[in-house]
């Protein structure tokens, strides 16, 4: 049950009793000590009184559901939240990592895959949180370990302040040389050349050239860019200013270009290719992979996330909005597809 001296434990917030004593099976089979809880409101108190490392969050829950319990645990604990929830929309997904949760897990799940997630995640360290509650990150853990930090900068070992402040030790005169006479202008003007130039006298100071002022060249205007021209015979797909070009391999926005990798690019032409047809995940997962849609090839939950993060990353370079989408638009439960077109 300890890892070097420290407890593993684990809090389990799940309604459904039989996936609640599934979970227990597993953390324990794990080497955990396991507290199990039945909604979100005793799971928090659980969380703030065992101190767990790892702890498992189903969404849909009576009371305070699994995002907003997985916020209120992040004020004051650093401890390894996975999420258990049957929803599998992208926007779920966004939510629950947003809410501050490390995994995201559908149901229903396989055993051997929560633990090894679970290994995974104790590996990497994480960063303690201030034991003042303000939800700071101190100084990082080792991988697996819980409790409080040190922050930075720590002190030096063995140091001690001095008893008494040293005395201000008094200051000593200071004599500074008699400052040299400026340069002054000569009352009367001496003798001068032909030319007009004054005729320096012995012992007279040189007067300072002076110099011409400089007249700054004025900014030559540079002539307008001439204006893009996205031309549909040149291959050119557009939708709400946004333009694609498959055989050019280029993306732009308002006229301006658009950095993609090579699967948000061939997942962007797709949908654009489509329109208003809804694409399915399967469909683009196979778009990806460069196999037709058809019933002989198998298309896992994996593939399908992948492409939910796909076009997250596709939203956030096109700066849309999911509630409100300019271009890539969700069907629940089905894909996607372009959103309506501006009027």
């Amino acid at each position: 049950m300890e890892t070097n001296g420290e407890r593993r434990v684990a809090v389990i917030i799940e309604d459904d009793a039989d996936i609640r004593h599934l979970l227990e099976t597993v953390l324990m089979q794990a080497g955990f000590e396991v507290i199990a809880t039945g909604n979100g409101l005793d799971g928090v108190q659980a969380v703030r009184a065992y101190d767990p490392i790892v702890t498992t969050l189903d969404v849909s829950m009576p009371g305070i559901d699994g995002f907003e319990a997985a916020k209120r645990i992040r004020t004051f604990s650093n401890t390894y939240l996975v999420m258990l929830t049957a929803r599998d929309e992208e926007i779920d997904t966004l939510q629950g990592l947003e809410a501050g949760a490390d995994d995201y897990l559908t149901k229903p799940f396989r055993p051997r895959e929560l633990r090894a997630r679970v290994e995974a995640m104790m590996r990497r360290p994480r960063q303690a949180l201030a034991p003042d509650g303000s939800g700071q990150p101190v100084a990082p853990l080792p991988p697996g370990q819980q409790g409080p930090a040190t922050p930075y900068p720590a002190a030096q070992p063995g140091y001690a302040p001095p008893a008494q402040p040293a005395a201000p030790q008094q200051p000593y005169p200071v004599q500074y040389p008699p400052q040299q006479p400026m340069y002054q202008m000569p009352q009367q003007a001496g003798p001068y050349t032909p030319s007009g130039v004054p005729v320096q006298q012995p012992g007279q100071p040189v007067a300072p050239p002076v110099s011409e002022p400089v007249v700054a060249p004025e900014p030559v205007a540079e002539a307008p860019a001439a204006p893009h021209s996205y031309d549909m015979e040149d291959g050119w797909l557009h939708h709400n200013g946004l333009y694609v070009n498959s055989e050019m391999r280029l993306a732009e926005k308002d006229g301006k270009p658009i950095d993609l990798t090579r699967s948000e690019f061939d997942l962007l032409n797709a949908l654009m290719e489509s329109q208003r047809r809804v694409r399915s995940k399967a469909d683009l997962a196979l778009l990806l992979r460069g196999e037709s849609y058809v019933t002989a090839h198998f298309v896992s939950e994996a593939d399908k996330r992948a492409i939910e993060v796909h076009m997250a990353n596709l939203r956030r370079k096109l700066a849309d909005s999911i509630t409100q989408p300019r271009w890539i638009e969700t069907v629940r439960g089905v894909g996607y597809r372009l959103a309506a077109a501006d009027d």
